[in-house]
């Protein structure tokens, strides 16, 4: 008798025994989040102007996308650190004064790795980083060279403001 009294106790004692917390699902959970954040963390782009280039300021709300940056100084046009020529040339619309910019976006165009079409709209994106106190004119003119080399999208870069609301 003693040993079925035992047996029945212990079969109550397992059926009221309560399951531990399964942490495999929030593991997984956690996981995720960690990989989503990262990613998203990576996706910001900041552009640092050099001392020489002083943005304007705007308060847009989009960011930026990685694309070809054009810096115009008061005094010269760069591409990746490369002078190609002066910001007066700009406003004088000769092909002999503006033909190493125009070789130089074209080399960058043709150098672009992807065959799909998300790719080559990428490809086809400028960003123009012009100090604020460069005439419009210039800019005029460098929007319509890259243009005419076959960028399609540029925009023009700007520190961002606090809105004031």
């Amino acid at each position: 008798m003693k040993n079925s009294r035992r047996i029945k106790r212990m079969a109550r004692a397992h059926k009221n025994k309560t399951s531990g917390l399964n942490l495999t699902s929030l593991m997984d959970v956690f996981t995720i989040l960690v990989l989503y954040l990262l990613v998203n963390q990576s996706s910001v782009q900041v552009v640092e102007p050099p001392k020489d280039v002083i943005l304007p300021d705007s308060v847009a709300e989009s960011k930026p996308r990685q694309t070809v940056v054009v810096m115009v100084s008061p005094e010269l046009v760069t591409i990746d650190g490369e002078v190609l020529l002066k910001t007066e040339d700009v406003l004088r619309k000769d092909a002999d004064y503006t033909f190493a910019l125009t070789e130089k976006l074209t080399a960058i165009q043709g150098s672009a790795i992807g065959i799909n079409e998300e790719s080559e709209v990428k490809n086809r994106e400028v960003t123009i980083m012009a100090h604020r106190q460069v005439p419009f004119d210039v800019l005029k003119n460098l929007m319509s060279l890259c243009t005419g080399v076959g960028y399609t999208k540029i925009a023009l870069a700007v520190n961002q403001k606090a809105s004031q609301s």
